[in-house]
């Protein structure tokens, strides 16, 4: 393995003269935002350690009131607030300034605007202050939001240098978080084209904080980054092939993906519009099991279809689980890659822990036909051929990352007409109905599996989405937790040298060495049918409490 200078290994994008003239401007705009005091000394930036998780504590940026408020999960920072505990302005404050200390250490940010955060919290206090209550769910929260969502006034981007912008408006989703209290202070970094699970833009690659060797996933990078670092306890992701549960697997934090069409998508920054072969969804990405659902009950309290018209108006409904047996179906592998041992060793934990439990009952999950399903997405996500990728790339003077070639390149992906379209739309609804009646037989309420072939991947070698794509495909709701356990080259090691079952379980066999992936944390996913959000939380509280037991 190459051993790369942290300046280097910090990077983001190149192009030609007229691309880097205009990615040199917007990295110095990023950067004359940051204020001076909270600068890391050169001595830290010249040679940080691979764990950087640390740095803001030791810094001495921080004071401790506003390091014990980042320690905050979301539900907790509302909690005080609603009860007179917590000022919005010392929220807001307190991961505004740790969220300029992360992003120095790893690249996630494409923009700071604490000032006008500190505006909007003092809003908030004042009208705490004289009506006694709060405005709506999140009063003060500090949000972070992901670089593709428009937020009036800040730096949006569409995937691409040439579809950048300032928003002149709010989404809806940014919108109605503003309504319900929501605290606005920094968009996060994504990767070119959000089609990578790795996130390397214009603005540089982001850095796993764990182990800054090793990705913190994509394409929500920036928001799994910046929540592992305390710099944020709830941020904004999207997800159409993994992009909010792989970062937050990655990062060690909690990350949903609703079934889509439930939370709102309408005026996200995107090149592909009225391509619908999979629906994106929108959700939290954040620092506990609670917020996740806090996020969207709050959403979906605020009905959202009653303004997006391709919003489902379906309620969330969470099941009470001490009723009746809960049904595990524990996913071992899927068939095509099997996962690293840090994961199985958290899948065989899972299964002994919830086998000793009479709160539920375990079953072997088998996978249905996955690689086939994986092959249809992949063909699904471009099917112009990659050719709106290539001239935006073009137009732009902007160089072609590699796992952007991969992700447009055939077999999978090729140009179709009309006809052939249809054809694959037919290919999707047979497989989707032919997973339902499998699934069915196989008498589980949720799976739980790996959300990645592994732990957190090293930079630009992510070239297997399986374990989130082909529930993006089903439209299944899933939700990303940590273990608690990390990779540990003592024991994660294989037992005998391993049979691959695929090529792209050969790949992933050879990108494995247990000493590169020490430290990084170990997640699990928690998956169930469409529409089964409520009985996806609701169960991965009981099967985390389980494990954690």
């Amino acid at each position: 393995m190459v051993i790369m200078s942290f300046k280097e290994k910090i990077k983001g994008i190149e192009g030609d003269a007229s691309y880097e003239a205009k990615a040199r401007v917007l990295r110095e705009q990023l950067e004359a935002k940051i204020p001076a005091s909270l600068r890391l000394p050169p001595a830290i930036l010249e040679d940080p350690p691979l764990d950087i998780t640390h740095i803001p504590e030791t810094c001495g940026l921080l004071s401790v009131q506003e390091l014990a408020i980042t320690e905050l999960d979301a539900t907790a920072v509302c909690q005080r607030i609603a009860a007179g505990e917590l000022t919005a302005v010392e929220a807001v404050t307190a991961f505004g300034k740790r969220a300029a200390i992360a992003h120095q250490l790893t690249a996630c940010l494409i923009d700071f605007f604490l000032d006008e955060g500190i505006k909007q919290a003092q809003q908030l206090d004042e009208y705490f202050q004289k009506e006694g209550k709060v405005i709506g769910p999140f009063h003060g929260l500090p949000i972070s939001v992901k670089a593709h969502y428009p937020l009036k006034g800040t730096v949006g981007c569409g995937g691409f240098l040439v579809n950048m912008e300032t928003s002149r408006e709010d989404c809806d989703m940014t919108s109605i978080l503003r309504s319900l209290g929501a605290v606005f202070y920094v968009k996060t970094n994504q990767p070119q084209s959000i089609m990578h699970l790795e996130s390397i833009s214009t603005y540089g690659r982001v850095l796993n904080p764990h182990n800054t060797d090793l990705t913190p996933g994509g394409s929500s990078g920036g928001e799994s980054a910046l929540i592992a670092m305390k710099g944020s306890c709830m941020g904004l992701g999207t997800d159409g092939g993994g992009s909010i549960r792989g970062p937050s697997a990655h990062c060690g934090i909690y990350g949903i993906r609703p079934s889509s069409r439930t939370t709102p998508t309408h005026g996200l920054l995107w090149y592909q519009h009225g391509q619908d072969g999979v629906f994106a969804s929108t959700g939290p990405m954040c620092r506990s099991g609670r917020d996740m659902r806090l996020f969207i009950e709050g959403v979906l309290g605020a009905n959202p279809a009653l303004l997006d018209p391709d919003v489902l108006p379906i309620p969330l409904k969470v099941p009470d689980l001490t009723q009746r047996k809960l049904r595990v179906g524990i996913m071992m592998h899927d068939g095509v890659v099997m996962p690293h041992p840090p994961t199985i060793r958290a899948l065989n934990l899972l299964k002994a822990k919830l086998e000793a439990s009479s709160e539920v009952e375990v079953v072997d999950y088998t996978p249905y036909d996955h690689d086939r399903g994986y092959s249809i997405i992949r063909e699904l996500y471009y099917e112009d051929g990659g050719a709106t990728v290539r001239r935006l790339l073009e137009e732009g003077g902007e160089n072609m990352h590699p796992l952007t070639e991969w992700v447009i390149s055939p077999p999978y992906v090729k140009n179709h007409d009309a006809a052939e379209i249809w054809k694959l739309r037919d290919q999707r609804d047979i497989y989707r109905r032919e997973y339902s009646d499998h699934w069915w037989s196989q008498n589980v309420d949720v799976v739980v599996c790996a959300p990645f072939q592994g732990t957190a991947s090293r930079h630009d070698t992510a070239k297997y989405w399986g374990y989130t794509a082909i529930w993006n495909l089903l439209d299944y709701p899933g939700a990303v937790f940590p273990t608690g356990l990390v990779a540990d080259p003592t024991v994660d090691v294989y037992q005998k040298s391993p049979s691959p079952m695929s090529a792209a379980d050969e790949y992933n066999i050879s990108l494995y060495d247990a000493a590169i992936f020490k430290g990084a944390p170990v997640s699990l996913q928690t998956v169930s049918r469409r529409f089964n959000d409520g009985l996806v939380l609701a169960a991965q509280d009981v099967i985390e409490r389980i494990l954690k037991f």
